[in-house]
This record gives structure tokens, sequence and C-alpha cells, in this order.
């Protein structure tokens, strides 16, 4: 018979009287002293954030929250239109719809930094060549690279690299992403232009955060820019004007 494995979590345990994550005392250790975005890093990596990495988490939470009315506000406005009860639901119903093409690929990018990032920066150049060889090769887009409607310059971009810049981390992620940006750019004669997406991937890698988690920080900052349209749906809603148009605008062919 197998042995059964130690089940455990280092994330958060609690008794009558207590509260711990991570070894901290929620009230005593946490509350008042522990900004969110602070929390986050804190609760994912279970160490204590430098100032940086506070600072350039704020910064991308900002950046991804809100995307005006895609699909996945849409779909949350619609359904507290049709379930006027559940808040919780509305949100939901939005992040399942948080996906590559409106929120981005930056967990694909930071995978792809976090590779180059691993390599010595001699060989970076290299490595970020033959990764878009490879792509090409297979027929798959290039994640952050190329936008519909900022086809020039995505100006988040240089934003957000400014503060991840200027916040004094190590700079491998920085360096990985100018390595794939010039690889892109022979590849494609300077056709794709450098979105949010892949300076999302780098900023969350000077942060410390893992590419593995990067959707998760992503579907945190959404989930914010989503509370706010249902809000905004109880006070001013446009749902029914979205019923109205698809009851008219689709027409039902047997």
């Amino acid at each position: 018979m197998a042995r059964r494995k130690n089940r455990t979590t280092r994330i958060c345990g609690y008794d009558a009287d207590t509260i711990s994550i991570r070894g901290k005392d929620l009230v005593n250790d946490l509350i008042g002293k522990m900004g969110f975005t602070e929390m986050i890093l804190f609760q994912l990596t279970g160490r204590k954030p430098s100032a940086a990495q506070v600072r350039i988490l704020d910064a991308v939470l900002v950046t991804i929250m809100e995307h005006g009315l895609v699909p996945s506000a849409a779909v949350s406005r619609l359904t507290l239109y049709g379930a006027p009860e559940s808040f919780q639901g509305a949100v939901a119903a939005g992040l399942l719809g948080v996906g590559d093409r409106f929120a981005g690929t930056a967990s694909a990018c930071a995978a792809l930094l976090e590779e180059l990032a691993a390599v010595p920066p001699s060989r970076r150049a290299a490595k970020a060549e033959a990764l878009v060889a490879q792509h090409r090769e297979r027929k798959r887009p290039i994640p952050g690279f190329g936008h519909p409607v900022h086809r020039k310059v995505d100006p988040r971009v240089s934003r957000l690299l400014g503060i991840a810049r200027k916040a004094g981390t190590r700079g491998r992620y920085l360096h990985a992403l100018k390595a794939l940006e010039t690889a892109v750019d022979n590849a494609y004669d300077g056709k794709l232009v450098t979105n949010v997406s892949a300076a999302i991937g780098a900023a969350l890698g000077e942060a410390g955060v893992p590419s593995k988690a990067a959707r998760g920080i992503i579907l945190t900052a959404r989930c914010a820019g989503l509370a706010g349209h249902v809000y905004e749906e109880m006070q001013n809603g446009v749902a029914p004007a979205m019923w109205d148009d698809i009851q008219k605008g689709i027409r039902y062919v047997p």
C-alpha cells in the first residue's frame, strides 16, 4: 500500500484565537502594517518584498486593471443584467473571459523572458533569435509583440519599463526583453510593436514574480477593474442597450 504523502500548506493557518500567514500574525504583524501590493508579493513568495518590488508590481496592477468595454467587462455587465442579485457572479463571469486576446499575453511573454534571463548575457541575443525562429517555424505569434490599435508605439510600454529601470532592480529581465525586441525587429523588419504584455512580463520578472504566477497577478488587477464596471452598471446600466443590439442585430436563419 502506497504511503500517504505529508499534505501541508505554507500559506495560512488558523485557530480560535489567531490567523497566521506565512509565519506572521495577521492581526499584529500585517493589518495596518503591510499594504495590499506588498501583501500580494509576501503571500505569493513568503518573503517580505523590497520597496522596488512593491513599486514595480503596483505599477503593473494599475497598468493592466482597466481595458474599457472589452468582452470580459461586457460579460460582467450582461451577467448582472440577468442576475442583478449576484455581484460576485458578474465579476466571476468576466474573469472567466480574461484571455490572451484582450488581457494580453503577459504570462506567455514572461515565460520567454524567464528563459532568456536564465542564460548568461553573452548568449541572450543568440537565444532570443532561436526562440523567435521557433515561433515562426511553428507559425505561432510572438507573445508581447504586435497590437491591433497601437501599431507604431504602445504608450504604456515606456512608462512601465521606465518605472522598472528606476526601481533599481538587477535588470536581467529588462535586458532579456531588449534582446527579444532586437530579435523580433530583425525577423519582422521592425513591423511588430512591443506591446504592454511584453513590458508587464519584464516588469513582473524584475519584481520577482515567477512566470507561472503572472496570470494570477493579471486576474487580480482585472478583478478590481470588473468590480468597477459592475458597480457602474448598477448606477448607469448599458447592458440593456447591449442586449437590445444583440436582439436586433443577430438574425435567426433556419
